[in-house]
């Protein structure tokens, strides 16, 4: 895994010449093709350098993270174009790249934390830097303390599992049991918050809203995973405690996800309606991932990894239709089927995603997340019945409304769609339509 950082590090000088811009995303594209060939990944922890190693989690999302920060610099041509800071934006996305990457490939829960957190300050920078309106300052505000006043338990607890058991490590700590109430709290409370769950959702709309298409993506993409992951790997040791108090967070993610459909039916905001539907999104991972069954556990590894492709192609698709109508609201964003009929199947293609339509790996995250949590309680039946409807009915209202209509006659200035925007959108869609035919990566990895 060190080969891997290294390189990661040595690509920095690259960032601070202008013209080799589109050159740090072609060796990022490169790294994650090493990254694929490197699929020697079991369930065990292989490639073991110091501190880091990999196994089959590990493996999934660290080839996500290497693959949406590729595509962010992809889509954001207009950096580049208009000279806004691309040098340090080449920058910035390099190293929330290297945190990640040592997030997800750390074996150590110290280091974990450690880097779990420091990923926050380029994500910071980017919706700082990079952001459209004002508002901003505050959105970043939010997510900084959101973020970091819930990780503070989680670092108390760490100590306390050293204090008790004097490693740190996740493969010694898998046999551990706890006991502790506050224990048990204070280490997933900073995991619920980055997924996030429903009551503690209100920084990711206002992130979302403010921030870049990169900042989306990358939000979207891989930083409310880091929340599904944490707390996949928590659990091997939170287990008793797990099966005696998860039901509060089951109940929270179910009811909170159709509260969370409901909103995104009366949203006139494009980013906001996909922001609010990955909270729905999330609120089935985490309902499912709570039942701490092998189909739950399974089925929300597999859904954190389509819900990345798809939730971060449907963002470029919102920044490509800003671009060229300079506003995200639905009432001048419609009939684009009219102006660019280019981009109307990569609409459809997405939604149908989002909406877990086959062949997508959508389908088969949220068919054994359904299992899990209707075999954990068939009370539940009633909530996931409207989750799965309200989830099928704003992502038709999100594609219908911006497809179909009479068009904005303001808009008429630009509609060509470049080859660049399209082989984003392929990008996103092609790898998950493609892993539902390897989907036992997904399942073999308990």
């Amino acid at each position: 895994m060190l080969k891997f950082l290294f390189l990661l590090i040595f690509m920095i000088p690259l960032c601070f010449k202008k013209s080799f811009f589109w050159m740090v995303q072609n060796v990022i594209m490169f790294l994650g093709f090493l990254f694929i060939l490197m699929n020697i990944y079991s369930n065990y922890w292989m490639s073991i350098s110091y501190v880091l190693g990999c196994d089959m989690m590990s493996y999934g999302l660290i080839l996500l993270s290497i693959w949406i920060t590729s595509l962010m610099i992809m889509s954001s041509s207009l950096i580049y174009n208009s000279g806004n800071y691309s040098m340090f934006f080449s920058f910035n996305i390099v190293v929330l790249l290297i945190f990640l990457f040592l997030t997800f490939s750390s074996m150590n829960l110290l280091m974990f934390y450690v880097c779990f957190e420091s990923s926050l300050i380029p994500t910071l920078f980017l919706i700082l830097g990079w952001g459209y309106q004002p508002e901003r300052l505050q959105a970043g505000i939010y997510l900084l303390f959101y973020t970091l006043l819930a990780s503070l338990p989680m670092l108390l607890s760490i100590f306390y599992i050293y204090l008790e058991l004097g490693v740190m490590e996740f493969y010694l700590l898998i046999n551990e049991e706890f006991m502790n109430f506050m224990f048990y709290i204070c280490m997933i409370v900073a995991f619920l918050v980055k997924m996030p769950m429903f009551m503690v959702h209100l920084w990711l709309p206002k992130a979302h809203v403010e921030a870049p298409v990169s900042g989306s993506m990358i939000l979207a993409g891989i930083l409310l995973k880091l929340g599904g992951y944490g707390l996949l790997r928590v659990f091997s040791f939170l287990q008793f405690l797990g099966l005696k108090y998860n039901y509060i967070w089951v109940t929270i993610s179910l009811v909170g996800g159709v509260l969370v459909s409901l909103i995104c039916l009366r949203q006139t905001d494009l980013s906001a309606l996909i922001a609010y539907s990955s909270v729905a999104h999330m609120g089935i991972v985490l309902g499912g991932l709570m039942t701490m069954t092998y189909w739950g556990l399974c089925g929300a590894y597999t859904l954190m990894i389509a819900h990345g492709l798809c939730s971060s192609g449907l963002f470029c698709l919102a920044n490509m239709s800003y671009e060229r109508m300079l506003s995200r609201s639905m009432l001048i964003n419609r009939g684009l089927l009219n102006f660019m009929p280019g981009l109307a199947l990569w609409w459809f293609l997405l939604s149908s995603a989002n909406m877990a339509a086959p062949p997508t790996l959508n389908l088969l995250g949220e068919i054994s997340l359904l299992n899990s949590i209707v075999m954990w309680s068939w009370m539940s039946m009633l909530m996931l019945m409207f989750i799965s409807f309200f989830s099928s009915a704003y992502t038709l209202y999100m594609y219908s409304f911006s497809q179909h209509g009479k068009l904005y006659l303001g808009g008429y200035c630009s509609s060509v769609v470049k080859i660049r925007e399209y082989l984003v959108l392929f990008l996103h869609w092609f790898p998950l339509n493609l892993l539902i035919m390897k989907s036992d990566c997904c399942f073999i990895w308990l």
